[in-house]
């Protein structure tokens, strides 16, 4: 088995991991880590865990967890570049579910995060994780940036369209939409019951902190810069997210069909849709897919509307965190990741 480590195991995130490696046939939970809950069993404070979870949450120490084979950091942003080092050397696979490795410039990283990158040497090393753009670099990597959620099902979206150049440089608009679990655990008057439900709304349109994660992944897909217009806006459900992507191309929808499901034809967690079938999310709800539809509205063949779903905890979060151990240690690349979707 191989031994893994949590740090920060009792936000959202990390308890979506901590749900998906309980059932994983390779990996076995070695260290659970929270300052607050230091000492409390974890099926103490997720019950649904009981008689599948014995650990206990412990302080994190690095001795201990430099004695895991992959530790997953799902903890706020600036905190896996502390430790990431001294895991490094010890001879750990690091797997940060925060932003601390995504942006390749410390510069822009300090100023969409206000703080000083501890460790910029390893901005280079660190491979950005999204297995269907970088799975060979991925089985050999020991420092993966795991995508944010945005930034994978947006990147999902287009890639196939700017690996073939067929979006002829015009302008792309990212228009996304969350489910209120994105904005994590900690309580928020924005989040409240009573203030999000029944409401929508748009936020940081001046400048959201995926958005250089999210043109850094789509210029290197192009080779090329692509102009870029990114929106988010939450919406009063708990788990999921949709992209809409209103793109230029080049070619009519039958050729875009084929172009995407050529691309995607051997991915285990893409599936293109139908000509005309606009993907839900309740139908990625739990799960590591991501589904995507494609649509031209008639008369408009120099325009198409891509529409990418996800899971934002799942295939934005920690299942796609998985995916990636997986690779780095040599298992099946869905294993562990194969449940169905919740229903309803």
């Amino acid at each position: 088995m191989i031994e893994v480590g949590i740090v920060g195991g009792t936000g959202y995130a990390g308890m979506e991991l901590l749900r998906i490696v309980a059932h994983h046939p390779a990996l076995r939970l070695a260290e659970i880590t929270s300052r607050a809950e230091a000492g409390t069993r974890v099926d103490e404070l997720m019950p649904a865990l009981e008689g599948v979870v014995a650990n206990r949450f412990q302080a994190p120490e690095l001795e201990r967890l430099s004695r895991c084979d992959v530790v997953f950091f799902a903890t706020p942003n600036g905190i896996a570049m502390e430790s990431a080092p001294a895991l490094l050397e010890a001879g750990c696979r690091v797997i940060d579910l925060g932003a601390d490795f995504r942006l390749r410039d410390a510069a822009s990283w300090q100023a969409w995060y206000g703080m000083a990158h501890s460790c910029p040497e390893l901005l280079d090393e660190a491979v950005y994780g999204l297995p269907e753009r970088n799975r060979e670099a991925l089985r050999a990597a020991r420092l993966v940036a795991n995508p944010g959620c945005y930034p994978t099902a947006v990147g999902l979206g287009l890639l196939p369209l700017l690996e073939a150049g067929a979006h002829g440089g015009a302008p792309v608009v990212a228009d996304c939409k969350s489910g209120i679990s994105g904005a994590g655990r900690s309580v928020k008057l924005a989040t409240l019951f009573s203030e999000a439900n029944e409401n929508f709304k748009a936020y940081g349109a001046a400048g959201h902190r995926h958005l250089p994660e999210i043109q850094q992944s789509l210029d290197d897909a192009a080779g090329a810069a692509v102009d870029l217009t990114f929106v988010p806006h939450l919406v009063p459900m708990t788990r999921g997210m949709q992209a809409t992507l209103h793109v230029g191309v080049d070619r009519p929808q039958e050729a875009l069909q084929a172009l995407y499901r050529e691309r995607y034809a051997a991915e285990p967690f893409v599936e293109v849709l139908e000509a005309g079938t606009h993907p839900e999310t309740r139908w990625i709800r739990g799960t590591n897919q991501c589904r995507i539809g494609i649509a031209q509205q008639m008369g408009r063949e120099d325009r198409a509307v891509i529409l990418s779903v996800i899971d934002n905890l799942n295939k934005g979060a920690a299942g796609q965190a998985v995916q990636n151990a997986n690779l780095m240690c040599g298992l099946d690349e869905d294993a562990g990741l194969t449940g169905l979707a919740f229903v309803p």
